[in-house]
């Protein structure tokens, strides 16, 4: 990687601080160090008094099956914040079908240049379907816009950032963009067609807002960091947020996870996958399709030994009584 991006041995957000364009976070790099910190704080209950059996780390999801609850996250102008090896366009070009291969699905980016979010829905067409493209809060026209693109390229699910809201690009957007009520956002999900998940949900309030909008899912996500300054983690609010949605509608979260462990301490707190992306940007970068499958392998040898050390064999036996607290 050339730029911004350190390549530090450790992801936790302090080598790059408040350096965007980069990978960082806004203002004093907080929000990102703290997601990073937060899961390291939660400790696990290990227990291996239990009859052995074969652990599946599999998921069901929207009709569909997953061979694990690990999402790559989305991610814009590759280019810009992580070195010239890359575009938006080459990326999703290894990444969606990388990840397909390992079954799973990988969320894809949206920005100002709209040949980003065609070339995602290209590389999600030929991966048949398997890929969440997700789109920013613009205007009800280019959303109209993008939303044709997602249509076309026959996606399981979409997505949209809401919390991009704070992204300068999009302060600045003329005509407005950004924050939505929830009668437009569900004007916006009603024409999607396809489960529609809302990133960028840190409280229980948000979260029912986001239901009462008729959302399939959420991700519990502050936008790793970037947006704004002084936040909570998403390791901080998982829990209160998964109990005020008691089931009634799919949770992911993202925000400084790295390692298996980090998933299973997410599915304990009540998520039913998670995202990671940066991980997955530096896996690209590395060895292209190979990074990605090898990290994939990585992750899901971590999640399967976590949960056969503390006792659970599926993922619905996980549960929070298996974190220490």
């Amino acid at each position: 990687m050339e730029g911004f991006c350190k390549v530090c041995p450790e992801c936790n957000g302090k080598g790059c601080k408040n350096q965007i364009p980069g990978p960082g976070a806004k203002g004093t790099g907080d929000t990102a160090i703290r997601n990073y910190d937060k899961w390291k704080e939660i400790r696990v209950n290990m227990d291996t008094l239990t009859e052995r059996h074969d652990v599946s780390i599999q998921l069901e999801l929207f009709g569909k099956k997953f061979a694990a609850p690990i999402f790559a996250g989305p991610v814009g102008a590759v280019n810009m914040h992580y070195g010239d090896k890359y575009n938006d366009l080459e990326y999703n070009h290894i990444l969606v079908p990388a990840c397909k291969e390992k079954g799973i699905a990988a969320f894809t980016g949206d920005g100002m240049d709209p040949e980003v979010m065609k070339a995602a829905g290209l590389s999600i067409k030929a991966a048949d379907g398997c890929g969440v493209p997700t789109i920013k809060p613009w205007n009800k026209a280019m959303i109209d816009e993008k939303m044709a693109i997602v249509k076309e390229a026959d996606a399981f699910a979409v997505a949209m950032d809401i919390d991009a809201a704070g992204l300068p690009f999009l302060k600045n957007f003329q005509p407005p963009a950004g924050s939505k009520s929830v009668e437009e956002l569900k004007e916006i999900i009603a024409d999607a067609g396809v489960p529609f998940i809302v990133k960028g949900i840190m409280t229980p309030k948000a979260a029912l807002k986001a239901k009462a909008a008729g959302a399939a899912g959420i991700v519990v996500s502050n936008h790793g960091g970037r947006v704004l300054d002084q936040c909570p983690a998403a390791a901080e609010v998982l829990e209160e947020i998964a109990e005020a949605v008691d089931g009634s509608m799919k949770i992911f979260v993202d925000g400084g996870l790295r390692s298996g462990v980090d998933v299973f301490k997410a599915l304990a707190l009540g998520a039913d996958a998670v995202l990671m992306a940066r991980p997955f940007v530096n896996a690209v970068y590395k060895d292209g399709a190979d990074g990605v499958r090898a990290y994939v392998d990585k992750i899901s040898a971590e999640l399967a030994d976590t949960m056969a050390m503390c006792g659970a064999y599926s993922l619905d036996q996980i549960n929070k009584d298996m974190l220490y607290k």
